[in-house]
């Protein structure tokens, strides 16, 4: 292993090496599926990926959508013996591969890698917290609006933002929980009030943010 000195997180996560390697899969393909061993942590290169539940009565949920620089199966390392969702690319995906006792003993070595790790739970943590405001709290049309803007990564400014993660209104649905046709509806509201165009790409308007804002 390399010296703590000269240790450089990135490189750790993105090349092969003992108990790491690095897989290709093509956009719907698996990374993992929930209840099968928790034996890895995986750190998406590339693309983006999309995790899901499926519960007892046989009902998927989104719960979850992430990027590079993410990570995905993070739960091995708080000792859980399966995974607790599934892991899809939604797109072509490359993604890092590590052993759970690798992963383990590199951050315990190395402070650079854990406090990257501990970075990305801390956002990781915030994110599922706003979502569970956002399902208790907030409307449908809200939680879609809030969705699009996440996705297209809107600020203050006054711009369009292209959604580059291609994403359906079933996915829309499962993430809002609502209905496909409620998202239709919604979609087609907000673009004739100019606050999204779809047309090929999809984009989001910073004016979206005053869906969210308003009582």
């Amino acid at each position: 292993m390399v010296s703590s000195k000269a240790f450089d997180a990135e490189a750790f996560l993105t090349t092969v090496g003992a108990g790491r390697t690095i897989g290709t899969y093509k956009a719907r393909s698996y990374i993992f599926r929930q209840g099968t061993v928790c034996d890895a942590v995986f750190y998406i290169q590339e693309g983006q990926v999309q995790l899901s539940v499926v519960s007892k009565q046989g009902k998927e949920r989104v719960v979850g959508a992430l990027g590079p620089r993410d990570f995905i199966g993070e739960s091995c390392l708080a000792g859980h013996p399966r995974y607790l969702a599934s892991a899809r690319a939604s797109t072509e995906a490359t993604v890092a591969r590590v052993d759970t006792t690798t992963l383990r003993q590199a951050i315990k070595e190395h402070p650079e890698l854990s406090e990257r790790f501990m970075a990305f739970l801390l956002l990781r943590n915030s994110q599922v917290e706003a979502d569970l405001v956002d399902q208790l709290f907030n409307s449908s049309e809200k939680r879609l609006a809030r969705l699009l803007i996440t996705l297209a990564q809107v600020g203050q400014e006054s711009d369009l933002r292209t959604v580059t993660t291609p994403i359906s209104q079933d996915v829309m649905a499962a993430r809002v929980g609502t209905t496909r046709s409620r998202i239709n509806q919604f979609m087609n509201k907000f673009r004739k009030l100019g606050l999204v165009e779809y047309n090929g790409d999809l984009k989001v308007h910073s004016s979206l943010l005053n869906v969210i804002l308003r009582e």
